[in-house]
Protein backbone atom coordinates (compact mmCIF):
# COMPACT_ATOMS: atom_id res chain seq x y z
CA UNK A 1 0.00 0.00 0.00
CA UNK A 2 1.37 3.42 -0.88
CA UNK A 3 1.27 5.86 1.98
CA UNK A 4 1.50 9.59 1.38
CA UNK A 5 3.42 11.85 3.72
CA UNK A 6 1.32 12.59 6.79
CA UNK A 7 2.99 15.97 7.12
CA UNK A 8 1.62 17.25 3.83
CA UNK A 9 -1.12 19.84 3.82
CA UNK A 10 -4.65 18.56 3.28
CA UNK A 11 -5.83 20.23 0.12
CA UNK A 12 -8.40 19.05 -2.36
CA UNK A 13 -5.74 18.17 -4.91
CA UNK A 14 -4.09 15.68 -2.58
CA UNK A 15 -6.90 13.16 -2.23
CA UNK A 16 -9.87 12.05 -4.28
CA UNK A 17 -12.06 10.86 -1.42
CA UNK A 18 -12.33 11.26 2.33
CA UNK A 19 -13.70 8.20 4.11
CA UNK A 20 -14.76 7.92 7.72
CA UNK A 21 -14.13 4.51 9.28
CA UNK A 22 -15.21 3.39 12.73
CA UNK A 23 -13.73 0.72 15.03
CA UNK A 24 -16.19 -0.81 17.50
CA UNK A 25 -16.20 -3.76 19.90
CA UNK A 26 -15.66 -4.65 23.53
CA UNK A 27 -12.92 -3.09 25.63
CA UNK A 28 -9.61 -4.94 25.38
CA UNK A 29 -10.19 -6.65 22.02
CA UNK A 30 -7.37 -4.63 20.47
CA UNK A 31 -9.11 -1.85 18.54
CA UNK A 32 -6.56 0.82 19.45
CA UNK A 33 -3.65 -1.56 18.88
CA UNK A 34 -5.05 -2.54 15.49
CA UNK A 35 -5.38 1.11 14.51
CA UNK A 36 -1.86 1.94 15.69
CA UNK A 37 -0.45 -1.07 13.86
CA UNK A 38 -2.10 0.12 10.63
CA UNK A 39 -1.29 3.81 10.88
CA UNK A 40 2.24 3.67 12.30
CA UNK A 41 3.41 0.08 11.75
CA UNK A 42 4.12 -0.39 15.45
CA UNK A 43 2.65 -2.50 18.25
CA UNK A 44 1.90 -1.36 21.79
CA UNK A 45 -0.20 -2.74 24.62
CA UNK A 46 -2.45 0.27 25.12
CA UNK A 47 -4.65 1.24 28.03
CA UNK A 48 -8.42 1.38 27.32
CA UNK A 49 -9.57 4.27 25.16
CA UNK A 50 -11.42 7.02 27.02
CA UNK A 51 -14.34 8.22 24.92
CA UNK A 52 -13.20 8.44 21.30
CA UNK A 53 -9.83 8.80 19.55
CA UNK A 54 -9.02 9.08 15.86
CA UNK A 55 -6.12 8.88 13.47
CA UNK A 56 -5.71 9.96 9.85
CA UNK A 57 -3.93 7.94 7.17
CA UNK A 58 -3.35 8.77 3.51
CA UNK A 59 -3.35 5.75 1.20
CA UNK A 60 -3.58 5.03 -2.50
CA UNK A 61 -5.96 2.20 -3.37
CA UNK A 62 -7.78 1.29 -6.54
CA UNK A 63 -5.97 4.09 -8.35
CA UNK A 64 -7.48 6.68 -6.00
CA UNK A 65 -5.79 8.88 -3.41
CA UNK A 66 -7.71 8.49 -0.19
CA UNK A 67 -7.76 10.20 3.17
CA UNK A 68 -8.97 7.85 5.88
CA UNK A 69 -10.28 9.31 9.14
CA UNK A 70 -10.39 6.29 11.45
CA UNK A 71 -12.31 6.62 14.70
CA UNK A 72 -11.47 4.38 17.65
CA UNK A 73 -14.33 4.11 20.15
CA UNK A 74 -14.27 3.08 23.80
CA UNK A 75 -15.69 -0.36 24.46
CA UNK A 76 -16.77 0.19 28.06
CA UNK A 77 -20.50 0.50 28.62
CA UNK A 78 -20.18 3.80 30.49
CA UNK A 79 -18.94 5.46 27.29
CA UNK A 80 -21.61 3.89 25.07
CA UNK A 81 -23.85 6.97 25.03
CA UNK A 82 -20.91 9.15 24.00
CA UNK A 83 -20.10 7.15 20.90
CA UNK A 84 -23.54 6.94 19.27
CA UNK A 85 -23.12 10.20 17.36
CA UNK A 86 -19.82 9.02 15.89
CA UNK A 87 -21.59 6.46 13.72
CA UNK A 88 -23.03 9.34 11.72
CA UNK A 89 -21.62 9.54 8.22
CA UNK A 90 -19.31 6.53 8.53
CA UNK A 91 -18.76 4.73 5.23
CA UNK A 92 -17.11 1.74 6.90
CA UNK A 93 -17.44 0.06 10.31
CA UNK A 94 -14.99 -2.51 11.64
CA UNK A 95 -16.36 -4.80 14.37
CA UNK A 96 -13.49 -6.29 16.37
CA UNK A 97 -13.56 -9.28 18.72
CA UNK A 98 -10.87 -11.26 20.54
CA UNK A 99 -10.65 -14.90 19.36
CA UNK A 100 -9.52 -15.86 22.90
CA UNK A 101 -12.54 -14.31 24.68
CA UNK A 102 -15.94 -15.80 23.89
CA UNK A 103 -17.95 -12.90 25.39
CA UNK A 104 -16.38 -10.39 22.99
CA UNK A 105 -17.76 -12.46 20.11
CA UNK A 106 -21.19 -12.98 21.72
CA UNK A 107 -21.50 -9.23 22.33
CA UNK A 108 -21.19 -8.54 18.60
CA UNK A 109 -24.78 -9.67 18.06
CA UNK A 110 -26.05 -8.78 21.55
CA UNK A 111 -24.70 -5.21 21.55
CA UNK A 112 -22.66 -3.97 18.60
CA UNK A 113 -24.76 -5.08 15.61
CA UNK A 114 -27.78 -3.48 17.32
CA UNK A 115 -25.83 -0.23 17.77
CA UNK A 116 -25.03 -0.16 14.04
CA UNK A 117 -28.73 -0.57 13.24
CA UNK A 118 -29.59 2.16 15.74
CA UNK A 119 -26.97 4.77 14.91
CA UNK A 120 -25.59 4.23 11.42
CA UNK A 121 -26.84 6.83 8.93
CA UNK A 122 -25.47 5.25 5.74
CA UNK A 123 -27.72 2.46 4.54
CA UNK A 124 -24.95 1.10 2.31
CA UNK A 125 -22.25 1.37 5.00
CA UNK A 126 -19.72 -1.46 4.59
CA UNK A 127 -19.18 -3.66 7.64
CA UNK A 128 -16.03 -5.67 8.34
CA UNK A 129 -15.81 -8.36 11.04
CA UNK A 130 -12.30 -8.81 12.44
CA UNK A 131 -11.18 -11.57 14.78
CA UNK A 132 -8.04 -10.25 16.50
CA UNK A 133 -5.22 -11.94 18.46
CA UNK A 134 -4.70 -14.99 16.23
CA UNK A 135 -1.12 -14.95 17.52
CA UNK A 136 -2.61 -16.59 20.65
CA UNK A 137 -3.77 -19.66 18.70
CA UNK A 138 -3.35 -21.98 21.70
CA UNK A 139 -5.85 -19.83 23.65
CA UNK A 140 -8.44 -19.61 20.84
CA UNK A 141 -12.04 -20.22 21.89
CA UNK A 142 -13.86 -18.76 18.85
CA UNK A 143 -13.34 -20.78 15.67
CA UNK A 144 -12.76 -19.22 12.28
CA UNK A 145 -15.94 -20.94 11.02
CA UNK A 146 -17.99 -19.14 13.69
CA UNK A 147 -16.60 -15.82 12.45
CA UNK A 148 -17.39 -16.72 8.84
CA UNK A 149 -20.95 -17.75 9.78
CA UNK A 150 -21.53 -14.50 11.70
CA UNK A 151 -20.20 -12.42 8.82
CA UNK A 152 -22.47 -14.24 6.39
CA UNK A 153 -25.53 -13.71 8.60
CA UNK A 154 -24.87 -9.99 9.12
CA UNK A 155 -23.56 -9.21 5.63
CA UNK A 156 -20.01 -8.38 6.72
CA UNK A 157 -16.62 -8.83 5.20
CA UNK A 158 -14.46 -11.07 7.41
CA UNK A 159 -10.81 -11.47 8.32
CA UNK A 160 -8.80 -12.77 11.24
CA UNK A 161 -5.67 -10.84 12.16
CA UNK A 162 -3.03 -10.12 14.76
CA UNK A 163 -2.32 -6.52 15.63
CA UNK A 164 0.78 -7.79 17.44
CA UNK A 165 2.40 -9.63 14.50
CA UNK A 166 0.64 -7.42 11.88
CA UNK A 167 -0.77 -10.49 10.11
CA UNK A 168 -3.70 -9.28 7.94
CA UNK A 169 -3.76 -5.82 9.57
CA UNK A 170 -3.40 -3.87 6.31
CA UNK A 171 -5.74 -6.30 4.56
CA UNK A 172 -8.54 -5.47 7.05
CA UNK A 173 -8.51 -1.82 6.06
CA UNK A 174 -7.69 -2.40 2.37
CA UNK A 175 -10.57 -4.82 1.77
CA UNK A 176 -12.99 -2.51 3.56
CA UNK A 177 -11.88 0.55 1.59
CA UNK A 178 -11.91 -1.27 -1.77
CA UNK A 179 -15.51 -2.33 -1.06
CA UNK A 180 -16.41 1.30 -0.24
CA UNK A 181 -14.81 2.37 -3.54
CA UNK A 182 -17.09 -0.16 -5.24
CA UNK A 183 -20.25 1.38 -3.72
CA UNK A 184 -21.45 4.48 -5.66
CA UNK A 185 -23.57 5.99 -2.87
CA UNK A 186 -20.61 5.92 -0.47
CA UNK A 187 -18.34 7.54 -3.04
CA UNK A 188 -20.77 10.45 -3.22
CA UNK A 189 -20.62 10.73 0.56
CA UNK A 190 -16.83 10.71 0.53
CA UNK A 191 -16.40 13.15 -2.33
CA UNK A 192 -14.08 16.06 -1.56
CA UNK A 193 -16.64 18.33 -3.23
CA UNK A 194 -18.91 17.92 -0.20
CA UNK A 195 -17.98 20.41 2.48
CA UNK A 196 -18.14 18.81 5.89
CA UNK A 197 -16.16 18.54 9.07
CA UNK A 198 -16.43 14.94 10.20
CA UNK A 199 -14.33 15.64 13.26
CA UNK A 200 -16.75 18.10 14.80
CA UNK A 201 -19.72 16.10 13.52
CA UNK A 202 -21.43 19.19 12.12
CA UNK A 203 -24.06 18.38 9.44
CA UNK A 204 -22.96 19.27 5.88
CA UNK A 205 -23.61 22.89 4.99
CA UNK A 206 -26.48 23.50 2.61
CA UNK A 207 -24.44 25.86 0.43
CA UNK A 208 -23.36 23.39 -2.23
CA UNK A 209 -21.35 26.04 -4.06
CA UNK A 210 -18.83 26.16 -1.23
CA UNK A 211 -15.84 24.16 -2.36
CA UNK A 212 -12.92 22.68 -0.52
CA UNK A 213 -12.70 20.75 2.71
CA UNK A 214 -12.03 21.69 6.28
CA UNK A 215 -8.43 21.96 7.44
CA UNK A 216 -7.61 19.63 10.27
Amino acid sequence: MDTASSSSNSTMAEFDYLFKLLLIGDSGVGKSTLLLSFTSNTFEDLSPTIGVDFKVKHVTLGGKKLKLAIWDTAGQERFRTLTGSYYRGAQGIIMVYDVTRRETFTNLSDIWAKEIDLYSTNQDCIKMLVGNKVDKESERVVSKKEGIDFAREYGCLFLECSAKTRVNVEQCFEELVLKILDTPSLLTEGSTGVKKNIFKEIPPQSDASTSGCCSW
